[in-house]
């Protein structure tokens, strides 16, 4: 079986090697990844650019686009076969609640799942200045990844990884979301011309939701894993739209807010 590995700290991340070895014991590995570092990508897709494909060694490839990019051209035309298996990875820090909107890490398992194949996006809880427990991650990685191809289930896996000690990792525990909130800080600087500039994004402030959800669970120590979905529909909410005056009219009634 072949199995695709992405992720979006590029081709060079820490985290690659340790994957691809723990899941070297399931299958055939193959990387395409980003040539250089492509983290809060999101699902951006290079449609206005060339994009430049190098073998870096065997079985080892570099894209100069996206996560997502890599993912597709990985499917459409690099590889030989279709995998059965597309696992995006280690990522350097955690993927937790909301992160996973902006996530690189885990659009490019996103892309594979939109494309019929199972997939999981696989992250580090690194601490800061600490030593990072890559093993720990890539050996739970292999676990679940062979637990989800001997399900045959066309599932999309989210699974953090507390930064410790495979001895020191409570469990693995399947869990819902959080919601993460961030300090707010967009922050005006200036170059050594005088032109301004803005750099984005502050520190992690804290976690909403429920002690079973993903970010108070990871901070306890447990390894997490959420199923995610690109269906983003807030069904619940579909029924009440309709009652609005403004949906649902008709091509005869021009003026639906009459």
């Amino acid at each position: 079986m072949l199995i695709l590995v992405s992720n979006d700290d590029g081709i060079q991340a820490p985290g690659l090697k340790p994957l691809v070895s723990a899941l070297s014991t399931l299958g055939e590995v193959v990387v395409v990844a980003p040539d250089r570092e492509r983290s809060a990508t999101s699902h951006a897709f290079t449609m206005h650019d060339p994009l430049r494909v190098e073998e870096r060694s065997p079985g080892w490839i570099s894209v100069s686009g996206t996560p997502a990019d890599c993912v597709y051209l990985a499917l459409n035309h690099l590889l030989d076969r279709r995998p059965g298996l597309v696992v995006s990875g280690i990522n350097r820090g955690a993927n937790l609640a909301t992160d996973v909107i902006y996530s690189g890490t885990v659009a490019a398992a996103m892309e594979a799942r939109m494309a019929g194949v199972p997939s999981m996006a696989v992250s580090l809880s690194i601490r800061r200045g600490q030593p990072q427990n890559w093993d720990t991650a890539a050996a739970l990685a292999a676990g679940l990844a062979k637990d989800l191809l001997a399900s045959g289930e066309l599932r999309l896996l989210n699974l953090n990884v507390p930064d410790r000690p495979a001895s020191e990792v409570l469990g693995l525990r399947a869990c819902p979301l959080s919601r993460r909130h961030y300090h707010p800080s967009a922050e005006e600087r200036y170059d050594p011309r005088g032109r301004s500039y803005f750099w984005l994004g502050g520190g992690h402030s804290h976690f909403e939701g429920a002690v079973d959800t993903d970010g108070p669970l990871v901070g306890e120590g447990w390894a997490t894993v959420t199923p995610l979905h690109y269906d983003w529909t807030e069904h619940e909410a579909v029924q009440g739209l309709r009652d609005w005056d403004s949906v649902d009219s008709g091509p005869g009634d021009p003026d639906p807010g009459r």
